[in-house]
């Protein structure tokens, strides 16, 4: 069974709701487009809100135009890169998929092969990666530097987030 897992990613707008980045939008029709060629198990769209309101997950299956026959699934808790891995693996494992493709930013894709590539196929899942371009990649290039520094701590805290998952 393969899937498709879409890590949200947003953007708070200047009347303070919070709404889905270009990227992330770049990413949804990607998806779309690869879920009528290969029909996955499922799309698993992974994503909070920081302000409230719907989340980048609920945002994802409001505009998704791909084959009405896929099942879409909403992860709408993870904050970060780590977490959406930690909280969409038990989803994948429920369906039985051993195959994902994820779907991110060019400049995201190094820590999303370092949490989901490094971790994945420790529970039987191989990862493809397939990226979309990042809108300001200034501001892009500056957020994954910094977010780079951290990786480490945060997959640890996903692993042992996933642990307890998994156990209970």
């Amino acid at each position: 069974m393969h899937a498709i897992v879409i890590p949200g990613n947003g953007r708070v707008t200047a009347d303070g709701s919070y709404e889905l980045s270009p990227r992330c939008v770049a990413a949804l029709r990607l998806a779309s487009r690869l879920a009528v060629e290969r029909p996955p198990r499922a799309v698993i769209f992974s994503g909070w809100s920081p302000v409230g309101g719907v989340t980048e997950a609920e945002q994802m299956r409001d505009a998704w135009d791909g084959p009405d026959s896929v099942e879409l699934v909403l992860e709408p808790t993870a904050r970060i890169t780590a977490e959406n891995m930690s909280r969409t693996l038990p989803l994948l494992i429920e369906r039985d998929v051993r195959s994902v493709t994820l779907i991110c930013g060019r400049l995201h894709l190094p820590r999303v092969r370092y949490f989901f590539g490094g971790v994945y196929p420790r529970f039987g899942i191989r990862c493809g990666y397939r990226v979309v371009p990042h809108g300001a990649l200034r501001e892009a290039l500056a957020w994954e530097a910094a977010a780079i520094a951290v990786a480490r701590s945060q997959r640890r805290a996903a692993i042992e987030e996933l642990r307890r998952l998994i156990a209970g």
